[in-house]
This record gives structure tokens, C-alpha cells and sequence, in this order.
């Protein structure tokens, strides 16, 4: 008999056009089957990494129900088969604890969220040609997690890699930079620009771009020495009259002609190239790269290139006029591809489309498209009953996802039951280079223009026991490296376990989001152990695992990693609201 904990309930139901009928598995934290494999969970990146904290599940038993399978054998003249013998499990309640010391030994999801709000952190594995996985270290790769011991204890608000260079806002919202890319002499991250409250990052090819919490966008080049000797900003202080250059050489990117109250809300960048989304829905585009000019027609403006670019500074913002109207709320970038998702759930592609990375199969004619088009993707449910809406978009590499919520409606002769109207399947698609498992489809494909469909990460549900509902599982976050991906499931997740009578049982444990992980594993970005690249989402073992068997010698029973959602927490006698995110970096 399989142990059982306290836990989620949750169905995974797969449809497929080859068999009418349905398949329910009623599946747990313990073991989630996702698609048609359990996965073990993964972490990627050429750099990837997880900061701020851990994440943590609860266990849950593990059955199976086959529709119009008989569970009963058929009677025949053959001997009986022999008994079985039923072994069963000894209980892992031990005596003299206390209720929060039994909820660590029955479930590694609650000690894993337990040590991410106690020690918050960076963990990181991967390449570390650059010095950026691990400062400290001269090791070529990181095989397996590892934290990086100056993030110690500190909070971040958001981190990039590349395999050269890395960045980082502090709490303070301060940037802080390392990697021989940035110095080969510095081996511990540095601040650089201070004192702009900045909150989230984007990195080129060579700079890193910074978006500050009033709107304003700063380019900061990638290598210290470009920082000290290059031109410095001069700027106001809020003294009168009184100004100062600026301790960092960086240059302002401003958008011209925004509206009274409108301001940069997001940004997003390939390899040259930086895309800017505005509070009005609006889309720019600039150069972001000092090395070359984006020439792939990932900037959305027809015909520019270097050699026809107007007057002025190489990288001024151009308005993307072809978006204008659309309420743009999304943008997202591939390394020389772009794309832009409209309020209406309707997403624009353009730049360099040689591996189909745009969502439609390339031209003969020209690898790339130097407009934004209008994909087709309600062409994926053609024939079915079901009415798409894309949510979100992702970009990496040469790579795009879609995360789908795809509606039942009734259609002339259906026979659909009308419970089943309504009700929303959430899927996730993939399009561009395969020949690495990066489409997470299973399978090995140089080039896919055609979306495909992730099963793994589609027409996922599970049973909310606080509003009595089957719901769907949707995709929460993903994360696009050159060649990996992970990605952070929304399912349901609980961090309230003995904050109050209702949650003060001794078996009431805390379990975070599942997360998972597939593409290149070259330079073991996967997390593993491995170096086999993964064309299926899977799971890693929890970030701390391996350096406690290393402390211990002994290897403790525990399951997959799982990410901790954002939860308000004590750190040094402070109460902040923190979460875990991962991201996988550029090679």
C-alpha cells in the first residue's frame, strides 16, 4: 500500500482523438502524473537558478479509476492464482514529537518550504565558463544545485545569467553585477547602478537593461571597465540647482511621445534587440546590444536596419505602429525573435523565424518577417468543441510557448453533457528549434513552425477542497533559457499549516507549485546530475538533498522539488512578502 499524507486531490484527465473514452487519475503531491509520465523534477538553466527561497509539498496517496475497465476477473476453469501477500507500511509518526516536528518527518515538501523562509537564497548550476553558476569556483560546471554563499540570507527582486555575466537587484533595488564578463578580477557581485529603486532586469548580448519602479530605463553595459571610463549621466539632486555625474556610465532609453500618465510597465530583451511595453497598451522597440544592430526584423519596423536608421542615438525607442490599437499587455523576446499579446487574447509575431520560432512553418523566400503578424492559433482546435484564448506567451532562444485556456461551448448536434459547458481545459504549446528537446513534446525536431502541444503540461486539473471544485491546472510561469526550460505549475498550494486551530493538526503539512524541466543538458542546466538533454518535463530532487547526504553521509527519503508561493514570512526580524522563482539563463 502506497504511504498516505494529508494533501491536494487532483485529476489529470487525458483526452485523446484516438479513444472515446476518458482517462481519470486521481493523483497526489507525492507523485503527480503529468500527461502520461510521472515526472521527477528538473532544474535547468546554462545557468539557471532559484532565488529567494524553496519550495515544499504535501504527500498524498496515489490510485488509479479506469472507465469501462471490469475490475473483476473472468471465471474459467484455470486453478486460482495464489494470494497475495499484503504488506503494510509502518507509519512514519514517531513518539515524543512535537506537531511541527512530525510534520518534517512525514512530508519533504513542508521541510523544504520551512528551510526557504529560514535560510533565503540563490541556488545555481549549469555552465560556469564565466564564473557566473558559482564566483567562488575555477569548476568548468555546476552538475547538481548549489548556493551561492554571498546571496546568503539576502532578498532579491529579480536575477538574470548569461554564461559570461550575471545581474541581480538587491532588496534595496540596487544592481549588482559578476562574472569574468563583467570583471576577471572580481569573484563576489558588485553593485554597480544604485540608487534608481530598480525592479526588474533584461539582459543583451552584451549590456543589461533595467526598468526602475516610476517607469524610467537604464542600459548598463555588461563589463565593469566600459562602466568606469564611458560617459556619465549627469544627473539633478534634490537640491536645487545642484547636480553631479553619475558614479556609473549607463545611457537613459526613453520612449518619445507617451501620454500624461503613461509609463514603461515591462521590458523585454534577445540578444540585440529590447522591446518595451507601456502602460497604454503600446509596443516599442530598440537596439539593446553595443555589438550589433538588431537586422532580423525583430524590431517590427519594416526596412530598419543600421544604414536606414534615423538621427540620434543608436539605441532610441521606435514605436511598433502596426501594434498601435491593439492594448498590448504582454511582450516577450527570443533571442532575435519577438512577440506581443493583445488584451483579447490575440498574439503578433516577428524577427527571425529559420526554426519557426514566429509560430508558422518559414519562408523559402526570407528567414525572417519584419512586421508583426497575427498568429492563427484558434486553427490548433479546429474540429473540436472548444473555443481558445491565449494568457500568457514566453520567448527564449529559439523558442515560443503559449499558455492557452480553452473554453467548451456547444456546437449544432452536440451530444455534450451541459455540465461540461463552460468548463476550461488549460494547454500549453510550443513552436521553434526541437533537435534538444526544447518543445518538451517527446520528441527531437530541428525545426517546428506548426505550434505543438506540451501534453505534459496540458488538460491538467485537480480538485480544490476549499471551494468543492474540479479545476484546471494552469501554467504559472515559465522560464525560457538559450536551450532549457522550466516550468512553475499553478496549482494549488498551501503555507498555512499551525497558523490556526484549522490548520494546527499534527499531520497538516505545507506543499508549494510543482515545477519542472526539460531542453539542453550539456552543461547540466537541467539540475540531475545528468548531462542527457530531455525532451519531457521533469522534476529535480529538492535543492538541499544533495549537500545533506554530502554533510551526513546518510541519503534521507525525499520526492521532488517543488517551488514556495509568495507568502508574507519573518526574515531577521523583519515581516516581508517573499516567493521562489527560477530562471534559466542565456548561454
Amino acid at each position: 500500500m502506497a504511504p498516505f499524507h494529508p494533501g491536494p486531490r487532483a485529476f489529470l484527465e487525458i483526452c485523446r482523438a484516438c479513444r472515446k473514452s476518458t482517462v481519470q487519475r486521481r493523483y497526489s503531491s507525492q507523485r503527480r502524473q503529468l500527461g502520461s509520465q510521472s515526472f521527477l523534477i528538473r532544474k535547468s538553466t546554462q545557468v539557471s537558478l532559484l532565488a529567494c527561497s524553496l519550495g515544499v509539498g504535501t504527500l498524498a496517496a496515489t490510485c488509479y479509476h479506469y472507465p469501462g475497465i471490469s475490475l473483476f476477473q473472468t471465471v474459467s476453469a484455470e486453478a486460482p492464482p495464489a494470494p497475495v501477500e499484503i504488506q503494510i507500511e509502518r507509519t512514519r509518526r514517531k513518539k515524543g514529537l512535537s506537531k511541527e516536528e512530525n510534520r518534517d518527518n512525514i512530508s519533504s515538501q513542508h521541510l523544504q518550504v520551512k528551510r526557504s523562509w529560514e535560510n533565503p537564497g540563490v541556488y545555481a548550476w549549469g555552465s560556469n565558463s564565466g564564473r557566473v553558476v558559482a564566483p567562488d569556483s575555477d569548476e568548468q560546471v555546476i552538475k547538481t544545485p548549489r548556493r551561492i554563499p554571498f546571496f546568503d540570507g539576502v532578498l532579491l527582486r529579480d536575477i538574470k545569467l548569461d554564461r559570461n555575466f550575471g545581474a541581480a537587484i538587491n532588496e534595496k533595488g540596487d544592481l549588482l553585477q559578476w562574472g569574468t564578463g563583467f570583471s576577471t578580477d572580481v569573484r563576489a557581485p558588485t553593485p554597480t547602478l544604485t540608487g534608481k529603486d530598480l525592479k526588474c532586469l533584461a539582459i543583451s548580448r552584451d549590456r543589461v537593461i533595467a526598468l526602475s519602479s516610476n517607469g524610467k530605463v537604464y542600459s548598463v553595459s555588461a563589463a565593469r571597465e566600459d562602466q568606469e571610463t564611458g560617459p556619465k549621466v549627469s544627473e539633478s539632486s534634490w537640491i536645487p540647482f545642484l547636480s553631479f555625474n553619475s558614479t556609473v556610465s549607463y545611457r537613459p532609453i526613453k520612449p518619445r511621445n507617451l501620454g500624461w500618465s503613461e509609463r514603461v510597465k515591462a521590458i523585454a530583451s534577445g540578444a540585440e534587440h529590447l522591446l518595451i511595453l507601456t502602460s497604454a497598451g503600446r509596443v516599442f522597440t530598440a537596439a539593446s546590444s553595443s555589438e550589433e544592430f538588431p537586422a532580423r526584423g525583430q524590431l517590427g519596423i519594416p526596412g530598419l536596419i543600421w544604414t536606414t536608421r534615423p538621427e540620434g542615438p543608436y539605441d532610441q525607442p521606435h514605436e511598433v505602429s502596426t501594434l498601435r490599437g491593439f492594448d498590448i499587455t504582454a511582450v516577450a523576446a527570443g533571442d532575435f525573435h519577438s512577440l506581443a499579446l493583445d488584451k483579447e487574447g490575440r498574439v503578433f509575431a516577428f524577427g527571425d523565424n529559420s526554426s519557426g520560432q514566429l509560430g508558422f512553418e518559414p519562408s523559402k523566400e526570407s528567414n525572417y518577417v519584419d512586421a508583426p503578424s497575427l498568429l492563427p492559433l484558434q486553427k490548433l482546435y479546429e474540429g473540436s468543441n472548444l473555443v481558445p484564448k491565449v494568457k500568457q506567451i514566453f520567448a527564449g532562444g529559439n523558442n515560443s510557448f503559449f499558455s492557452i485556456d480553452a473554453a467548451t461551448v456547444a456546437r449544432p448536434g452536440d451530444e455534450n453533457k451541459p455540465a461540461l459547458l463552460g468548463r476550461v481545459v488549460a494547454d500549453t504549446w510550443a513552436c521553434g528549434q526541437g533537435i534538444l528537446g526544447t518543445l518538451g513534446n517527446g520528441r527531437w525536431t530541428h525545426i517546428q513552425g506548426v505550434p505543438t502541444k506540451i501534453k505534459a503540461l496540458s488538460g491538467l486539473f485537480e480538485y480544490d477542497e476549499t471551494n468543492n471544485t474540479v479545476i484546471p491546472i494552469r501554467l504559472k510561469s515559465l522560464s525560457v533559457g538559450s536551450t532549457h526550460a522550466a516550468a512553475v505549475m499553478d496549482n494549488v498550494t498551501h503555507v498555512q499549516a499551525g497558523t490556526s486551530g484549522r490548520t494546527d493538526s499534527e499531520n497538516d503539512t505545507n506543499w508549494g507549485a510543482d515545477i519542472v524541466w526539460w531542453g539542453g543538458n550539456e552543461y547540466y542546466q537541467i539540475g540531475n546530475g545528468r548531462r542527457n538533454n530531455m525532451n519531457l518535463p521533469g522534476y529535480i530532487a529538492p535543492l538541499d538533498s544533495v549537500a545533506e547526504t554530502t554533510r551526513t553521509g546518510k541519503k534521507k527519503e525525499e520526492h521532488r522539488f517543488q517551488i514556495t508561493p509568495r507568502h508574507k514570512v519573518n526574515v531577521k526580524g523583519r515581516s516581508v512578502s517573499v516567493e521562489q522563482r527560477v530562471e534559466c539563463g542565456r548561454m
